[in-house]
């Protein structure tokens, strides 16, 4: 049975500067959970065409056919630990990207990553939203894990994020 969320926050950043800090996959493992121990495994990034049309391009940013490898705790406090290897299939600059579970613990997974400017308060922001569609399996079991499990563990994943987004932004810009 399919499965949808859709998740949207506002922060008072430029389009540009919440786009590249997500397509940069290094940013992954810093708004997760701490109880999940995100971390990169692998990264076979494929530079997305510069948008001015010139040949450099950032070679930090997954555009489309990378592949990236993660692993995480499904139960914080033991030691398992289930991976993830995700493959971005759709990359339009300042606009989204869209990622595809290539192997990992849902039977299927896409998610879109959406980003629109929007003005608040005379304040120059931007929307981000996420489009995911999941299949989780398990037959006739699959409706009572995402109820119990699936579901309210992925709202408190991205209840985090929100929490954390607008701090981890104004430090990514203050980097080098």
């Amino acid at each position: 049975m399919p499965w949808q969320a859709t998740f949207e926050q506002w922060v008072p950043f430029l389009v540009s500067r919440v786009f590249l800090f997500f397509a940069n996959p290094q940013n992954l493992p810093r708004i997760m959970p701490p109880a999940t121990d995100t971390r990169l495994d692998r990264l076979t990034l494929v530079p997305p065409p510069n948008p001015l049309g010139s040949s450099a391009s950032d070679t930090s940013l997954a555009g489309v056919g990378s592949l990236i490898v993660t692993s995480f705790r499904l139960l914080p406090g033991l030691p398992f630990r289930a991976q993830w290897i995700a493959r971005i299939t759709e990359f339009e600059w300042n606009h989204h990207f869209a990622d595809v579970q290539d192997r990992g613990p849902f039977r299927s997974f896409h998610h879109r990553h959406e980003f629109s400017a929007e003005e608040r308060q005379s304040v120059h922001g931007t929307i981000v939203r996420d489009l995911i569609e999941y299949e989780i399996g398990f037959g006739l079991a699959g409706p009572i894990a995402q109820a119990l499990f699936v579901g309210p563990q992925m709202a408190r994943a991205f209840r985090h994020r929100q929490k954390a987004l607008e701090a981890l932004l104004d430090r990514h810009a203050s980097s080098p």
